[in-house]
C-alpha cells in the first residue's frame, strides 16, 4: 500500500493544536502549498480542547499586544474566510481593581494600550456594576473596559484554521506521530514517523506540553513546564445576560465568562501545582487531571465574594487540565540557535487561543523569509539560557509562574522562586553590603543597595519609595565621586583565527580593523538594516578579538557568530563567559581610586577612551577597558573569575576615604538615560537601523569590506528619517515613568517611550522613544511641536531632543572636569528650571 506521507515537503509542522493549525493556515495564505502538519493523535487533543477561549488584547508590550489584536480581528472574519463557524463573540471585557496599586497598574495599562492602538476605557465602580450586574463593588475602586475583547470556541476556531489550511493546499494528517526530528551537521533534514522519513526544508515544533522534551533531545533549550489549571462551570443561572462581557478580578485571581446560560469561572492561583516533571505520556489526549477542591476553595470563595450569585447555584463541572508556562511568562517563538531550518512556537502561558492568529502569522512570515516581520525579542526563544531546561528549575519556577500572570507587575520585579542559579563571585559580599537582587537570564544582579540591616525588596513600586531614594543616591555618587558596579553577567565571546577579522568586518557596521589594544562599539545588522545586536569588540591580538555583550544576548549573539563562521575560513568562536567577572569603576574620581590599587598609568595620554590593556590590579591581573555606559570617566575590568574577590576587596579598601559607593542596575539605567546611551532590547532591536536610532557614528561607510545590511542603510543615507529615536523629558513633579508611555505632538499620537526612568542629575523624568512623522523627524519638526507624555491617563508637558539631556559633548567621558549640574541641556533648564527632586 502506498504511504499517505510524502517523501519530501517544504514545511513540516509538528503538532495539531491551534498554534500549529494557525501556522499552516498562514503559510498557505502566503502562497505556500507544500505544507504538511503531523498530529500524533487527533487535532486539539493536548491543551486546545479544554481552553477557556478568552480573547483579551492588553499585553505588556507592543508586539505581544499586536498578536492578540490581530487574532481578535481575524476571529471576527474567520468563519467567512473558511466556512467554519468559530463561536467568536466580541462582547468586551472588564478588569476590576480593588487596590490602589492595581488601579494605578490599570491606568498605566490603559495609556500603554493607547500606544498600541488599543482603546482601553477607565470606568468607575458604578459603571462596572451597570455593565456586569453580578458584581459586588463594595471594595472596587474602578475598572478597565475593552470593548473589542471577547471570547471564542477553541475547538471550532482550530477547525476553522484547519479548513482554511486544507483549502489552501496544506496536508493535515492525524495519528501520525513524529518519532524523531532528524538533524545533521547543524541543519534540520526531516522527520521520522512510523511510516518512514519525510525530508523537509523547514519545520516548526508546536507540541505544547511536550516541547521541552522534544527540544532537549536535540540539545536545545525550550523552557516550559506544565501546571494544573482549574476552572468550574456552574449550573444555569436564571436571568444571566446573554451579552455579558468576560470578567477579570486580578486581585482575587479569578476570571469568568458566560457559557450557554452558565458561568465558567477560572483561577490563576498564587501557589500553583506543577505537573509532569517526569514527562507527559505521549498518549495523553483529551485527558483531564484529578479534581482538587481544597486547592481551589480559597479562590472559589473569592469568586463568590465578587459575584454573590454563585453562592446560590450548583457546580456542573469541576475541571482540571494541564497548560504550559514559561519561566518569564513570555512566549517561545523563533529559530533554534544552532539548527538551521528548525523553529518553535510554544509556551503560551494560558494565552494561546487569543494569541493563536497573531502567532501563526508571525511564524509563517519568519519561516518563509528567514527574518521576523517585527522585533519579537521579548518572545524570541533565543533569550533562553541552557540551564533553563533543568527540570527542577522549571518545576519550582512554575509554582509561581501561574500566579505571576496576574500578580501586580511592579517595576524591576523578579520572580521569587528558582533563584541563585547564576551568581557573581561577589554575591555574598554584595549581599552583606545591602544588595537588593533582581534576576536577568538567571543571573543575580543588584538593582540597588539598601542599608545593611534592611530587608531586601523584590521590586520597586510606582512611587518614590525607598528604592527611589537609594538608587538616586547611587546615581549622584557616580556623577560626583566614584561608584562600583558588578557587571559579571556580561557575556564574553572569543573569536580567533586567520579569518577572524574578515568575519567580524562582514558582521559589523563599524570598522573592526583597529590596532591591537583598541575597542570598537558596533551594531551587527540584518539584511534589512535592523540591529540584530550591539556589541563591544576589543582587539586583543592580531588574530584575536574579545566580544562583550549583554547577558540576555549571549545565546543569540553566539548563534549569529557561529552561523556566519561556517564557511568563513580559519576562524574559531568560543564562549568564555564563565571565565570572566566584570567590575566597573565609574565617576570623576575613578582615576584617583585606581591609582591606589594599580601601577598602571590611567592618564588621558596613556589610557585614552576605547583602549583595552592588561593591567596589574591588587594581587591580580585584569583586562581593563576604558569604556562607560553612564556618561562619566570610568573603566570596566574583565577579571579572571578566580581573582575577582581579591581585586574587589582591594578596590573597596582603597576607596573608603573616597566615599566609594556600591551601585546597582537601576542607577545604571537612569545614568545612561540621561546621557542618551541606547539599550539593545529596549531602545534598539532587529527592526531599528542605526540611522533611525541616532547611532550613525557606528557606520563606517568608508571601510573597504562590505557588511551585512549596508544596502538597506544606503537607501536611508542622507534622508531625514520618518521614524527616529528621540530623547524626551517631563517635569520632576510628574509621576514616575517606566516605559511604554504614549507621546503626543500637537495633540496627535506620534509614538511611545521604549525605556524611561528618573534623571536625578537633570531633576526630571526622562525616556527614549521612536517618534513618527511623514515629513521626517528633524530638529525643526521637534522645535515646531508641542509635546506631551501620557502617564497613567494624564498628559504632561514634555521636551524632545535628538541629543542626550546630560553632557551631550561627552566632556566628562573624556576626563574633563565640569560640574554635573552645568552639563544639563539648555532645553531642560529653560523648560523645567531643572534641579534634583526631593528624595
Amino acid at each position: 500500500m502506498q504511504s499517505k506521507l510524502p517523501s519530501h515537503t517544504e514545511y513540516v509542522i509538528v503538532g495539531g493544536g491551534i498554534i500549529g493549525l494557525s501556522i499552516a493556515y498562514h503559510l498557505t495564505r502566503l502562497g505556500h502549498r507544500d505544507v504538511l502538519l503531523l498530529e500524533r493523535d487527533q487535532l486539539t487533543c493536548g491543551t486546545t480542547w479544554h481552553a477557556a477561549g478568552l480573547v483579551t488584547q492588553l499585553r505588556s508590550n507592543e508586539n505581544m499586544a499586536k498578536l492578540a489584536q490581530y487574532s481578535a480581528e481575524l476571529f471576527r472574519d474567520l468563519e467567512q474566510l473558511t466556512g467554519q463557524p468559530t463561536g467568536f463573540r466580541q462582547s468586551g471585557s472588564i478588569t476590576i481593581a480593588s487596590t490602589v496599586s492595581r488601579m494605578e497598574e490599570l491606568r498605566r495599562g490603559s495609556s500603554m494600550g493607547r500606544s498600541f492602538g488599543l482603546e482601553v476605557e477607565m470606568i468607575d465602580a458604578a459603571e462596572a456594576q451597570r455593565r456586569v450586574p453580578l458584581l459586588d463593588i463594595t471594595d472596587v475602586l474602578g475598572a478597565a473596559w475593552i470593548a473589542s475583547d471577547g471570547m471564542t470556541n477553541p475547538i471550532d476556531t482550530a477547525r476553522a484554521f484547519a479548513a482554511g489550511a486544507r483549502s489552501g493546499g496544506a496536508k493535515i494528517l492525524e495519528r501520525s506521530q513524529v518519532t524523531r526530528i532528524v538533524v545533521e551537521k547543524g541543519r534540520f533534514l526531516g522527520v521520522e514517523t512510523a511510516e518512514g522519513l519525510v525530508r523537509a526544508e523547514k519545520a516548526v515544533i508546536c507540541t505544547g506540553l511536550w516541547s521541552r522534551n522534544v527540544a532537549a533531545d536535540l540539545n536545545w533549550t525550550v523552557p516550559l513546564h506544565a501546571a494544573e489549571h482549574f476552572y468550574i462551570v456552574t449550573e444555569a443561572i436564571p436571568g444571566l445576560p446573554t451579552d455579558l462581557p468576560t470578567i477579570r478580578d486580578m486581585d482575587g485571581k479569578v476570571y469568568a465568562k458566560p457559557d450557554a446560560g452558565k458561568l465558567l469561572v477560572g483561577f490563576f492561583e498564587t501557589h500553583a501545582k506543577p505537573w509532569g516533571i517526569d514527562g507527559i505520556p505521549r498518549d495523553f489526549s483529551f485527558d483531564s487531571l484529578p479534581e482538587d477542591f481544597d486547592h481551589i476553595e480559597p479562590y472559589l470563595a473569592a469568586a463568590i465574594a465578587r459575584m454573590p450569585a454563585l453562592a446560590h447555584v450548583g457546580l456542573q463541572l469541576n475541571f482540571n487540565g494541564p497548560e504550559s508556562f514559561t519561566p518569564d511568562n513570555r512566549f517561545l517563538l523563533g529559530p533554534a540557535p544552532d539548527i538551521a531550518g528548525l523553529f518553535v512556537a510554544t509556551g503560551f502561558n494560558s494565552c494561546g487561543i487569543e494569541s493563536s492568529g497573531g502567532a501563526g502569522k508571525v511564524m509563517a512570515e519568519w519561516m518563509s523569509t528567514g527574518v521576523p516581520a517585527n522585533d519579537y525579542w521579548e518572545m524570541d526563544v533565543r533569550r533562553a539560557m541552557p540551564f533553563q531546561r533543568n527540570r527542577k528549575y522549571l518545576y519550582d519556577r512554575t509554582k509561581e509562574a501561574v500566579g505571576n500572570l496576574w500578580n501586580l507587575h511592579w517595576p524591576h520585579k523578579s520572580p521569587r522562586t528558582a533563584r541563585e542559579v547564576r551568581v557573581s563571585p561577589l554575591h555574598d559580599r554584595l549581599a552583606q553590603a545591602g544588595a537588593n537582587f533582581g534576576e536577568v537570564a538567571g543571573w543575580e544582579r543588584v538593582q540597588w543597595f539598601g542599608p545593611n540591616d534592611s530587608a531586601p525588596a523584590s521590586h520597586a513600586t510606582f512611587t518614590r519609595d525607598e528604592w527611589f531614594g537609594q538608587s538616586g543616591e547611587e546615581h549622584d555618587a557616580t556623577r560626583s565621586g566614584v561608584a562600583l558596579f558588578d557587571q559579571t553577567s556580561f557575556a564574553h565571546l572569543l573569536v580567533q583565527g586567520n579569518d577572524a577579522l574578515a568575519l567580524l568586518q562582514r558582521l559589523s557596521s563599524n570598522d573592526i580593523d583597529v590596532p591591537v589594544g583598541r575597542i570598537v562599539y558596533t551594531p551587527w545588522l540584518n539584511e534589512r538594516g535592523g540591529m540584530e545586536s550591539d556589541v563591544t569588540i576589543a582587539r586583543i591580538g592580531d588574530e584575536e578579538f574579545l566580544i562583550v555583550t549583554a547577558a540576555v544576548q549571549r545565546i543569540r549573539d553566539l548563534a549569529w557568530l557561529r552561523m556566519h563562521a561556517k564557511g568563513a575560513g580559519n576562524v574559531a568562536v568560543t564562549d568564555v563567559s564563565s571565565g570572566y567577572a566584570t567590575l566597573s569603576v565609574m565617576g570623576p574620581r575613578s582615576r584617583e581610586l585606581l591609582a591606589r590599587v594599580s601601577p598602571a598609568d590611567f592618564s588621558e595620554a596613556n589610557f585614552p577612551f576605547a583602549t583595552a590593556r592588561e593591567i596589574e590590579i591588587g594581587y591580580g591581573l585584569a583586562l581593563a577597558f576604558r569604556m562607560t555606559f553612564v556618561g562619566e570617566l570610568g573603566w570596566e575590568f574583565h577579571v579572571p573569575t578566580e581573582q575577582t574577590l581579591g581585586i574587589y576587596d582591594a578596590l573597596v579598601a582603597a576607596g573608603r576615604d573616597l566615599d566609594l559607593r556600591h551601585a546597582g542596575y537601576v542607577a545604571l539605567n537612569t545614568l545612561r538615560l540621561e546621557a542618551g546611551y541606547r539599550d539593545w532590547g529596549s531602545d534598539v532591536g532587529d527592526e531599528d537601523s542605526p540611522l533611525e536610532s541616532g547611532l550613525g557614528f557606528t557606520v563606517a561607510w568608508n571601510k573597504a569590506e562590505d557588511f551585512i545590511g549596508r544596502a538597506a542603510l544606503e537607501a536611508q543615507r542622507g534622508k531625514t528619517p520618518r521614524r527616529r529615536l528621540v530623547q524626551l523629558a517631563v517635569s520632576g513633579a510628574a509621576p514616575l515613568m517606566f516605559g511604554t508611555e504614549p507621546v503626543w505632538r500637537n495633540g496627535t499620537l506620534v509614538g511611545y517611550l521604549r525605556s524611561a526612568g528618573f534623571g536625578h542629575t537633570v531633576g526630571c523624568g526622562i525616556g527614549m522613544g521612536y517618534l513618527n512623522a511623514e515629513t521626517g523627524v528633524s530638529p525643526q519638526w521637534l522645535s515646531d511641536g508641542t509635546f506631551e507624555i501620557e502617564i497613567a491617563g494624564e498628559r504632561y508637558p514634555a521636551v524632545a531632543s535628538l541629543k542626550g539631556f546630560y553632557d551631550a559633548g561627552r566632556t566628562r567621558v573624556k576626563g574633563e572636569w565640569h560640574k554635573a549640574e552645568d552639563l544639563v541641556s539648555f532645553e531642560l533648564r529653560a523648560a523645567f528650571s531643572a534641579k534634583p527632586a526631593d528624595r
